[in-house]
């Protein structure tokens, strides 16, 4: 499994991290965001989808500051889902912004990087694009059914970079009354959009997820590599 390694910019040690490469370079590069079940297949499979797209996609380790390698499966289970949330909840976040930078640094100094590097988070993850989309020099940020971003968006004038929220409707983690506070506080604004996608739960567009839906993944999918594109070349 291709992986590299990148130093904690506080001298705590460093992590590992997934690295899919594109077949042709110079390309920009995606930092890939993990759920909150860590770099687990589900986002070795999206790394390499966006490679596919000719970028490169580098996932670093969110959760290694706790345990190193964690890798769990939503579909095994309650007990799978409590250690995702123990994990979650032990979380460090401005710590992780921190490694998220650090990961952006150690993307732009890859061989055949084209210097350009943008933020594709899931879950946890898009919370977390989103904290890089108002504190960061990243290209341009995606993030799919980011949890508490309501909380975070009244700082919304500091997002420059173009940014895309993915948002389920019927996400349980983000009531419709969190989703009218993330699309006010986005009327009208020069960078960043959110897409409310109807009828569609958290997590709509993990592959092979209870709550895929083909429709809704397949748009969300096109908006998102669209940006990419224009903004990672």
């Amino acid at each position: 499994m291709p992986q590299i390694t990148i130093p904690a910019t506080d001298g705590s040690g460093s992590f590992s991290a997934y690295l899919a490469e594109p077949a042709t370079k110079p390309a920009g590069a995606v930092v890939m965001i993990q759920e909150i079940f860590g770099v687990n297949r589900t986002m070795r499979a999206l790394s390499d989808w966006v490679a596919s797209m000719g970028f490169f996609a580098i996932a670093p380790d969110l959760f290694w500051r706790q345990k190193p390698g964690v890798e769990l499966d939503p579909d095994q289970g309650q007990t799978e889902w409590e250690k995702a949330f123990a994990y979650m909840n032990g979380m460090d976040q401005a710590k992780g912004v921190e490694d998220l930078k650090a990961t952006m640094a150690a993307a732009r100094a890859l061989p055949g990087c084209n210097g350009k590097v943008g933020s594709m988070g899931f879950c946890l993850g898009g919370r977390l694009s989103v904290m890089l989309a108002l504190d960061s020099d990243a290209a341009c940020n995606i993030s799919y059914y980011g949890v508490g971003l309501d909380g975070l968006l009244a700082d919304a004038g500091k997002i420059t970079a173009p940014t895309i929220l993915h948002i389920a409707e019927k996400d349980k983690f983000v009531p419709p009354e969190a989703q009218a506070k993330i699309k006010a506080s986005l009327d009208g604004h020069a960078a960043a959009r959110a897409y409310i996608y109807p009828g569609v739960d958290h997590a709509f567009a993990r592959l092979n997820a209870h709550s895929y839906d083909a429709r809704a993944a397949t748009i969300a999918a096109g908006r998102s590599a669209e940006l990419l594109v224009q903004t990672l070349g």
